[in-house]
Protein backbone atom coordinates (compact mmCIF):
# COMPACT_ATOMS: atom_id res chain seq x y z
CA UNK A 1 0.00 0.00 0.00
CA UNK A 2 2.63 2.82 -0.65
CA UNK A 3 2.02 6.07 -1.11
CA UNK A 4 -1.38 5.92 0.79
CA UNK A 5 -2.13 9.37 2.53
CA UNK A 6 -4.66 9.48 5.21
CA UNK A 7 -6.73 12.46 6.18
CA UNK A 8 -7.70 12.39 10.10
CA UNK A 9 -10.19 14.37 11.57
CA UNK A 10 -9.50 15.48 14.95
CA UNK A 11 -9.30 12.48 17.24
CA UNK A 12 -10.00 10.19 14.72
CA UNK A 13 -8.47 6.54 15.21
CA UNK A 14 -6.31 4.21 12.47
CA UNK A 15 -4.99 0.92 13.15
CA UNK A 16 -1.65 0.40 11.09
CA UNK A 17 -0.41 -2.53 11.58
CA UNK A 18 -2.20 -3.97 14.50
CA UNK A 19 -1.01 -0.86 16.24
CA UNK A 20 -4.16 1.88 16.56
CA UNK A 21 -3.01 5.35 16.13
CA UNK A 22 -5.17 8.23 17.65
CA UNK A 23 -4.98 11.42 15.89
CA UNK A 24 -4.60 15.20 17.74
CA UNK A 25 -6.86 18.19 18.32
CA UNK A 26 -6.55 18.99 14.75
CA UNK A 27 -7.08 17.65 11.04
CA UNK A 28 -3.97 15.71 9.69
CA UNK A 29 -3.08 14.19 6.81
CA UNK A 30 -0.40 10.59 7.30
CA UNK A 31 1.91 9.74 4.39
CA UNK A 32 1.65 5.86 4.97
CA UNK A 33 4.90 4.57 2.98
CA UNK A 34 5.90 1.65 3.95
CA UNK A 35 4.32 -1.43 1.34
CA UNK A 36 1.77 -3.87 2.01
CA UNK A 37 0.89 -2.28 5.43
CA UNK A 38 -2.24 -3.71 6.87
CA UNK A 39 -4.45 -0.02 7.44
CA UNK A 40 -8.27 0.48 8.81
CA UNK A 41 -9.90 3.32 9.87
CA UNK A 42 -11.36 2.40 13.17
CA UNK A 43 -14.93 4.64 11.81
CA UNK A 44 -15.32 2.05 9.15
CA UNK A 45 -14.98 -1.20 10.83
CA UNK A 46 -17.33 -3.71 11.29
CA UNK A 47 -18.26 -4.93 14.39
CA UNK A 48 -18.74 -8.93 14.48
CA UNK A 49 -22.55 -8.42 15.59
CA UNK A 50 -22.94 -5.73 12.22
CA UNK A 51 -21.59 -8.52 10.00
CA UNK A 52 -24.96 -9.68 9.48
CA UNK A 53 -26.06 -8.75 5.89
CA UNK A 54 -23.96 -10.61 3.16
CA UNK A 55 -21.95 -7.42 2.29
CA UNK A 56 -20.73 -6.58 5.60
CA UNK A 57 -20.02 -10.90 5.72
CA UNK A 58 -17.75 -10.27 3.04
CA UNK A 59 -16.53 -7.04 4.09
CA UNK A 60 -15.40 -8.46 7.79
CA UNK A 61 -13.48 -11.13 6.42
CA UNK A 62 -11.33 -8.47 4.66
CA UNK A 63 -10.93 -6.98 7.71
CA UNK A 64 -10.15 -9.80 9.83
CA UNK A 65 -6.89 -9.92 7.98
CA UNK A 66 -6.53 -5.70 8.27
CA UNK A 67 -6.89 -5.90 12.19
CA UNK A 68 -4.10 -8.92 12.11
CA UNK A 69 -6.82 -11.62 13.25
CA UNK A 70 -6.90 -13.65 10.30
CA UNK A 71 -3.83 -14.59 7.70
CA UNK A 72 -4.02 -14.08 4.36
CA UNK A 73 -3.91 -17.00 3.42
CA UNK A 74 -6.74 -18.40 5.75
CA UNK A 75 -9.32 -15.79 4.55
CA UNK A 76 -8.57 -15.34 0.64
CA UNK A 77 -10.25 -18.06 -0.41
CA UNK A 78 -13.68 -17.98 2.11
CA UNK A 79 -13.31 -13.74 0.60
CA UNK A 80 -13.01 -15.17 -3.55
CA UNK A 81 -16.14 -17.32 -2.76
CA UNK A 82 -18.14 -14.72 -1.05
CA UNK A 83 -17.31 -12.30 -4.11
CA UNK A 84 -18.68 -15.19 -6.26
CA UNK A 85 -21.74 -15.23 -4.52
CA UNK A 86 -22.13 -11.64 -4.76
CA UNK A 87 -21.86 -11.87 -8.09
CA UNK A 88 -24.45 -13.51 -8.71
CA UNK A 89 -27.20 -11.18 -6.88
CA UNK A 90 -25.54 -8.31 -7.88
CA UNK A 91 -25.53 -7.94 -11.28
CA UNK A 92 -26.05 -4.79 -12.49
CA UNK A 93 -22.93 -2.85 -14.20
CA UNK A 94 -21.53 -1.10 -11.19
CA UNK A 95 -21.76 -4.22 -8.65
CA UNK A 96 -20.10 -5.95 -11.22
CA UNK A 97 -16.75 -3.59 -11.21
CA UNK A 98 -16.89 -3.11 -7.59
CA UNK A 99 -17.12 -7.24 -7.17
CA UNK A 100 -14.21 -7.41 -9.79
CA UNK A 101 -12.23 -4.64 -7.92
CA UNK A 102 -12.36 -6.81 -5.14
CA UNK A 103 -11.60 -10.06 -6.24
CA UNK A 104 -8.42 -9.11 -8.39
CA UNK A 105 -7.28 -7.11 -4.87
CA UNK A 106 -7.86 -9.71 -2.78
CA UNK A 107 -6.10 -11.78 -5.63
CA UNK A 108 -2.90 -9.75 -5.55
CA UNK A 109 -2.89 -9.30 -1.86
CA UNK A 110 -4.21 -5.74 -1.24
CA UNK A 111 -6.91 -6.49 1.09
CA UNK A 112 -7.46 -2.25 2.35
CA UNK A 113 -8.54 -2.15 -1.57
CA UNK A 114 -10.63 -4.53 -1.64
CA UNK A 115 -12.52 -3.41 1.25
CA UNK A 116 -13.13 -0.22 0.19
CA UNK A 117 -14.46 -1.74 -3.06
CA UNK A 118 -16.60 -3.86 -1.31
CA UNK A 119 -17.77 -1.37 1.10
CA UNK A 120 -18.98 0.69 -1.98
CA UNK A 121 -21.59 -1.87 -2.47
CA UNK A 122 -23.13 -1.39 1.22
CA UNK A 123 -25.73 1.22 0.20
CA UNK A 124 -26.90 -0.57 -2.72
CA UNK A 125 -27.16 -3.90 -0.28
CA UNK A 126 -29.58 -1.41 1.80
CA UNK A 127 -31.49 -0.36 -0.64
CA UNK A 128 -31.95 -4.00 -1.54
CA UNK A 129 -32.71 -4.88 1.71
CA UNK A 130 -35.01 -2.47 2.53
CA UNK A 131 -37.07 -2.77 -0.11
CA UNK A 132 -37.38 -6.46 -0.17
CA UNK A 133 -41.03 -7.93 0.62
CA UNK A 134 -41.34 -9.43 4.26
Amino acid sequence: MSGLVLKLGPHERVLINGAVIENGDKRSRIAVVTPNANILRLRDAIHPENANTPVRRVCYLAQLVLTGDAEAGEIRLQLLRGIEQLSQVLTDSDSRTQLGLASHSVLEGEFYAALKALRALLPREERLMATRPS
